[in-house]
């Protein structure tokens, strides 16, 4: 359905929703007497946007970009929904200035990006290094920085050459460690005179589970009860995957900092996914549960950076697959993080699958020994999102962002992704009037906000995402985006809630913002009109007329 059609529906619909809406059998959003200003944050806080390469670049092989594991996997009918895949994905590869206006217009001061791999050493220290793509992404540093927006680099976002999967399993090997080391490097050297704020790897936990326990991702490990794939084994390749990982974050900081560093002025650190968790019963065995979900998720990733160690809820239960740091490992690793990037989305229940039964792997130690859960009594923890286990909870930006600020000794945290999808069954209306993400943003910043007057030390802020996306496994089903992308033309047009952010960065309160005014406002950037692939939406219609 063209865009205009979509946008003159949406309006009637719009109104009738908001007459018509009733309330689901969930905890719902919270946010209902909640108002948050940007002038709640500190002055220096970063607020921005936030995209991967796959997920946006498109470009699939130009200008000398080698196969990635994606390109490769998202060909296989079968893996991706509708049989999706990235070869244009967003077209950010040709409309990266197009983005960058996009950015500027909201009002933010930072922006997050990744590194494609495969486009700065297609065959990774098999080959050589590609011009093109260092050229390419020092049209983007370059660019954000004209528009005063600081570049904020993740150097790996899931994506890697083929041909390193190929030739030793990639991350199953600690080989992939000097190939890491390679890329961190050569990164250092191309653009780190100019960015300030580094991520080695995005969600090492998070990759694990859904590449080598449920499958999901390439290179499609898992075993039952977890999956039926054709290889793997989730009780133990997950261990090494991270164990190599985290190795290879420790090996590329040291490099930063006894050669990078001090002469380029930035900081670096390591993205980790977060859940956070409540008890599922009022008892202590559940309680523990939830100790010990946080410990095998983020504290399985974190704690060797700040300790050195592993986190000692896993080496209670130690198995022999569950790899050790030597002395040597130990002494870079403890330390190597300058902050802590925190993705978080939503919160569930948990369960002690010790001393009580569970189903679906509860009872295995890549969980934790812990059963994990939105439902409690039939009653969901909070609305449910687009994504499985996705709900909206906003009180628990503020209990992840206390947990990790006390349990790592206040470490600098920024918040690199945080967002939302509406249900894949969501009428036209919400399509562009997303009142619900609206109300997202508004709740989880709200709990940010007084995360940050108990005492957490959070300097920055990501909204996931710019724009609607290729989400993965979800194929472009899953919106995420701030703006609307037209799949056939790559036109992007501002949701609702891009104006509602361009609205909060204002800082003028969210109380005060007016929907139907705002849904007729163009932004006051007179540059971005003029990009043929910015659509500004737009209608006649007024509620009067409905």
């Amino acid at each position: 359905m063209p865009v205009n059609v979509i946008i003159h529906v949406s309006l009637i619909f719009f109104v009738v929703y908001l007459l018509v809406s009733s309330t689901s059998n969930a905890e719902g959003f919270e946010i209902e007497s909640q108002d948050v200003r940007r002038s709640e944050f500190p002055d220096n806080f970063l607020f921005g946007t936030a995209v991967s390469s796959y997920q946006v670049e498109g470009g699939y092989l130009e200008d000398g970009k080698g196969l990635s594991n994606w390109d490769v996997f998202t060909h296989i009918p079968g893996n991706i929904k509708n049989n999706e895949n990235g070869d244009d994905a967003d077209d950010d590869y040709h409309l990266f200035l197009v983005d960058a206006e996009i950015a500027q217009s909201l009002g933010v001061n930072a922006y997050r990006f990744s590194i494609s791999w495969a486009r700065i050493l297609p065959r990774g220290r098999f080959g050589e290094v590609n011009p093109g793509g260092i050229k390419f992404y020092n049209k983007i540093i370059d660019n954000l920085l004209l528009r005063g927006i600081e570049p904020f680099l993740t150097i790996h976002h899931f994506d890697l050459p083929q041909e390193l999967e190929d030739r030793y399993g990639a991350w199953l090997s600690p080989l992939m460690q000097d190939d890491f080391l390679l890329l961190a490097e050569t990164c250092f050297k191309s653009f780190g005179d100019r960015v300030k704020y580094w991520t080695t790897i995005n969600e090492p936990n998070m990759f694990a589970e859904m590449s080598y326990v449920r499958g999901l991702y390439p290179p499609a490990h898992c075993s039952p009860p977890f999956g039926n794939c054709s290889v793997g084994n989730a009780d133990i390749e997950p261990l090494i995957v991270v164990h190599n990982m985290l190795l290879a974050h420790g090996k590329a900081v040291k490099l930063y900092r006894e050669r990078f560093q001090s002469k380029q002025g930035g900081s670096i650190g390591l993205v980790v996914h977060l859940h956070m968790y409540e008890p599922l019963r009022d008892v202590e065995s559940d309680r523990q549960a939830v100790n010990r979900a946080l410990a095998f998720t983020g504290g399985w990733v974190l704690d060797p950076l700040v300790f050195g160690d592993y986190p000692p809820e896993m080496r209670q239960y130690h198995r022999s697959e569950l790899p050790r740091f030597s002395s040597e490992e130990t002494e870079y690793m403890r330390g190597s993080i300058d902050f802590i990037g925190l993705n978080h989305y939503s919160t569930l229940y948990a369960k002690d699958c010790i001393h009580s039964p569970c189903v679906l792997g509860g009872d295995h130690f890549i969980r934790g020994f812990t059963f994990t859960t939105g439902e409690r009594d039939g009653i969901l923890i909070g609305e449910p999102t687009g994504v499985e286990r996705f709900y909206v909870v906003p009180r628990g930006m503020e209990k992840i962002v206390d947990h990790v600020s006390k349990r790592y000794n206040n470490m600098p945290i920024y918040v690199t992704e945080n967002g939302y999808c509406p249900p894949l069954t969501e009428a036209a209306p919400n399509l562009l009037h997303d009142v619900n993400r609206i109300n997202f943003y508004n709740g989880y910043l709200a709990a940010l906000s007084r995360a940050i007057r108990k005492g957490a030390d959070v300097r920055g802020y990501f909204a996931w995402s710019l724009m609607d996306n290729f989400e993965w496994a979800g194929g472009y089903s899953s919106t995420f985006g701030l703006y609307y992308v037209d799949r056939l033309t790559m036109n992007r047009t501002p949701k609702l809630s891009a104006k509602w952010f361009q609205h909060f960065l204002a800082n003028r309160s969210s109380a005060r913002f007016n929907r139907q005014r705002f849904v007729n406002r163009t932004p006051k950037s007179g540059r971005v009109r003029k990009s043929k692939y910015i659509v500004i939406a737009t209608t006649n219609a007024n509620a009067r007329d409905v």
